[in-house]
């Protein structure tokens, strides 16, 4: 199958030119560092799959499936860093064919590839275990500091107070708040003290 790679990392490139190698049934037609390239890598060389990283330099890799879908036969797996929920669900939307993790060892991406070429998807089974736990919990959405923030929320703390404690800026403080409420859908700070008590995690 003809592959073509789309990371703004040298070495990360040449990892998968050298795993890929190794089977006969891979042949990568074409490299891409940025969306530019990769849109015109991805219209010259057709390649049938597409690996994409989403973090390109300034660039991200949603805006390539975006403006090549409906153009190529292409199948698109995103190939990232990235275990964000925000991110998968962007990559639901965009109905790629695959999204696996660089952590996967070179035999889960491999396998995930034929099967993508057979016309299944593939998302990394890490991924969806952590997606799963987060479904199940919303709290696991929130990194160990947006978990501080809130448990001074629902202390009735103010962000300067917050920032305090937590020797962070008044600006940093307005980011993790923002961040808590858009990951629990939450409308402003009195939901979030709700949520913390609802929670357990004030009395």
């Amino acid at each position: 199958m003809k592959i073509g790679i789309i990371d703004d990392h040298p070495l990360v490139r040449q990892g998968l030119i050298s795993v890929l190698s190794i089977y006969e049934d891979f042949e990568v037609v074409g490299e891409a560092t940025n969306c530019r390239e990769g849109i015109a890598m991805i219209m010259e060389k057709r390649p049938e799959i597409a690996l994409i990283d989403l973090k390109l330099g300034n660039d991200c890799g949603f805006d390539i499936i975006r403006e090549v879908k409906d153009k190529t036969e292409s199948r698109f797996v995103i190939l990232t860093s990235s275990a964000e929920q925000g991110d998968f669900l962007q990559a639901e939307l965009l109905d790629v064919d695959g999204y696996i993790l660089k952590e996967a060892l070179p035999e889960e991406l491999i396998y995930g590839l034929r099967l993508i070429y057979k016309g299944r998807k593939y998302y990394d089974p890490g991924l969806v275990r952590l997606q799963m736990k987060r479904d199940d919990d919303p709290l696991e959405l929130l990194t160990q500091r947006e978990k501080e923030v809130l448990l001074a929320l629902g202390e009735g703390l103010s962000n300067r107070e917050i920032s305090e404690r937590l020797y962070v800026t008044e600006h940093t403080v307005k980011k993790h708040v923002s961040q808590i409420l858009s990951k629990l859908n939450l409308a402003d700070r009195t939901h979030a003290v709700i949520f913390a008590y609802n929670r357990g995690l004030i009395g």
